[in-house]
């Protein structure tokens, strides 16, 4: 794949001149916000009209693109050759970075595959692992009972060698390793010494994928054939086992439902709908037969069409799986068909037929899934709302060791950091139900104090966080935690009590020294055991903070670090600059490196600049 990344500063080019200046190729394209963090990320056919449309004042738009475009400060596009690549690299980084405003399906990670190695005699295991060494998946399953019948199904059919032995032809040659337990008790047919071939254990192989893919009848037809050959040369013996694996075949078969009396592949995908939620629900169904299902649960959907939804869930589910059916049913057609179609049929290598049924069986099969996609969602925000009403046990040894009302759910902590006055700095860290929240964590630069006064400073960071905390749709704290002693609690108190906020929430300092928990108005600490479940999420609160503070302040120093004489000549920025010192460790050693040296590190253009600013004195002379 060819990617051109063009990236053009905001500082030379406005954000409409940038918009003039995009290219009319497929990509993907990155919003950004004033702190230069991605919050959406998208792909184009054309990635100039499709950016530039964004900013038609004239096109209606819903709420959440409304909000997201008065936030949209700089752009940044990334050039494929085609769609179909734009596509895979939108997938790619909407996971890595997880933009605000990009729809998230979500879906438990921890599904377990099938999996079948690339080797020359391949195994076939559960995992919930996925390695990129050529190896292939299956699944994910979500029944973890209906993936143990499947593989206990193929070891019996099929006896595939489960060691982990490097088996090769030439290790088989030289009888490199000797048979198993898994060979003397009927479950494996030796392939390490040979006693089966190559080909004939990658025909097994081949069929036990057809299996995993729901493809059974030719497998079926095979073994019906095999047993009335065994018995007309009166091989009863041999016919019995064949019959036996025939037998278990079809056991594994009558656990599926038969949703169809058709024999063709098909996937059948449908949405629900509740409130700001949905849940896609796709049905695989295989010779007739239903043998899984796939569900994803997408929150923030309100502003989103159901046309939308149902491209960005086939988008991302043939991104995953490896099989794509003759037909897929659809309950809703989605935004770009044509793409989809086009994009389906290139990586599958043959025609796929997307419906939208409204009548007959096919319409059927799309209500079934309605009906299991709205059962799903139900089920997902029932177990939510358990989870939101389940109070962690620490949570009620707190509620009892402070004398708090009622079990502190959101606990807040502050933490001052600097070295001798220097860069001040304050962290806060938020915990809800005893764990951290960390999208809610947040860092301050403190303004109006240029010395070393924690108090003045604690004053500030609370002030700037509570000052517009008082109207009933900010969040308050059910508990606040000051890391410090009497003093700064006392400031942070005194700028509680000017914001309302003194009888709302509970705030306690915790002095460094041998964690004395401080109440305000009360001369006397209190000391909880060491042994203490309390005292120890307040220490975990405190620790957490402490880093969060200092990782701020490091940054702040190193990067007021970087301002040396290189980040002064013109057209050096602190990349090059951190390049440069990186690579020769002090600005004497850049200041006498030869052009040569510098352009290996840093390019012609820029090497060029840096000797010229360091030698321009010779160089007037000469």
């Amino acid at each position: 794949m060819n990617n051109d990344n063009i990236n053009i500063e905001s500082e030379v080019l406005g954000l409409q001149e940038k918009l003039k200046s995009l290219p009319t190729n497929p990509g993907i394209y990155q919003f950004k916000n004033q702190i230069g963090k991605i919050i959406y990320i998208g792909k184009a056919k054309n990635l100039r009209n499709r950016v530039k449309s964004y900013f038609q004042t004239r096109k209606p738009v819903d709420a959440k693109t409304k909000v997201l475009i008065q936030k949209i400060k700089d752009v940044e596009v990334i050039v494929t050759d085609s769609e179909t690549e734009a596509l895979i690299l939108e997938d790619t980084l909407v996971k890595k970075y997880r933009p605000k405003y990009n729809i998230l399906l979500k879906d438990d990670k921890s599904f377990p595959y099938v999996r079948l190695t690339n080797e020359p005699y391949p195994r076939i295991f559960a995992t919930r692992k996925v390695i990129k060494d050529g190896s292939k998946y299956f699944g994910p399953y979500t029944e973890v009972r209906q993936l143990k019948i499947l593989l206990k199904t193929i070891r019996s059919l099929f006896l595939m060698r489960s060691c982990d032995y490097n088996l090769t032809d030439e290790s088989v040659a030289n009888k490199k390793y000797k048979l198993c337990l898994d060979y003397h008790i009927k479950k494996c047919e030796g392939p390490c010494e040979g006693l089966i071939s190559r080909e004939q254990y990658n025909e097994n192989v081949r069929q036990a994928v057809q299996i995993i893919n729901g493809k059974t009848r030719e497998i079926e037809r095979k073994l019906e054939c095999e047993m009335d050959v065994l018995s007309e040369q009166m091989k009863f013996e041999e016919a019995t086992i064949v019959r036996n694996r025939y037998l278990i075949l079809k056991d594994y078969l009558s656990h599926q439902k038969i949703v169809s009396t058709e024999t063709i592949d098909r996937d059948v995908i449908a949405l629900a709908r509740i409130n700001d939620s949905a849940c896609i629900l796709i049905f695989q169904i295989r010779d007739g037969k239903l043998i899984g299902r796939r569900h994803y649960i997408i929150s923030n959907t309100l502003d989103q069409t159901d046309e939308y939804i149902i491209q960005v869930a086939i988008e991302k589910w043939y991104l995953e799986t490896n099989f794509i059916p003759n037909e897929i049913l659809l309950q809703t057609e989605p935004e770009q068909l044509d793409f989809i179609i086009e994009w389906l049929e290139k990586i599958s290598g043959y025609h796929v037929d997307i419906q939208i049924p409204k009548i007959g069986e096919k319409k059927k099969l799309i209500n079934m899934a309605v009906t299991n996609a709205d059962f799903l969602l139900r089920e997902y925000h029932l177990a939510m709302a358990k989870r939101e009403q389940a109070i962690p046990k620490i949570l009620h040894s707190i509620q009892r060791d402070l004398r708090l009302s009622k079990p502190p759910r959101r606990i807040e902590c502050f933490d001052n950091s600097h070295i001798q006055g220097s860069e001040l700095v304050s962290s806060m860290v938020v915990f809800v139900d005893g764990k951290p929240k960390k999208s809610d964590y947040r860092r301050y630069k403190i303004q109006t104090v240029d010395h070393n006064d924690d108090f003045a400073a604690m004053r500030e960071v609370i002030s700037r966080r509570y000052d517009k905390s008082s109207d009933e749709k900010s969040i308050i704290p059910d508990l606040i935690i000051i890391d410090g002693g009497k003093g700064q609690l006392s400031s942070a108190v005194q700028i509680l009590k000017k914001a309302g906020l003194s009888d709302k929430t509970t705030v306690i300092g915790l002095a460094k020294r041998i964690d004395e928990i401080f109440f305000p108005g009360k001369s006397e600490p209190l000391l909880l055991p060491k042994t203490s479940s309390s005292l120890k999420l307040i220490q975990h609160l405190r620790d957490e903070a402490h880093r969060f503070a200092i990782t701020y302040h490091r940054l702040l120093r190193s990067k007021r670090t970087l301002q040396t004489e290189l980040t002064e000549i013109p057209g050096i920025g602190e990349k090059i600059a951190q390049k440069l010192l990186i690579q020769l460790n002090s600005v004497e050693k850049i200041k006498n490196s030869d052009l040569e040296e510098l352009t290996d590190i840093v390019g012609h253009k820029a090497a060029e600049r840096v000797f010229e600013y360091f030698n321009k004195t010779e160089i007037q002379q000469n």
